[in-house]
């Protein structure tokens, strides 16, 4: 159901002007992410042998 607003509510609304377009455009904020997850585990050669594995895991942001 709509509702009509009244002058009064009209008239007690602000509004804020938002920058100009070629401010927001040069204002960007970009991050480069590069992130790598590396694991190695060998079970080679053995029977009821358990293989266990360290995984690194590194991550670069640069801004």
């Amino acid at each position: 159901m709509k509702k009509e607003l009244t002058i009064q509510e009209l008239e007690s609304e602000q509004v804020e002007l938002l920058p100009s377009r070629e401010t927001l455009l040069l204002d960007t904020n970009w991050a480069s992410v590069y992130a790598t997850n590396t694991s190695l585990a060998l079970n080679a050669g053995s029977l009821l042998a358990s293989a266990n594995s360290a995984a690194v895991q590194t991550i670069l942001v640069a801004q």
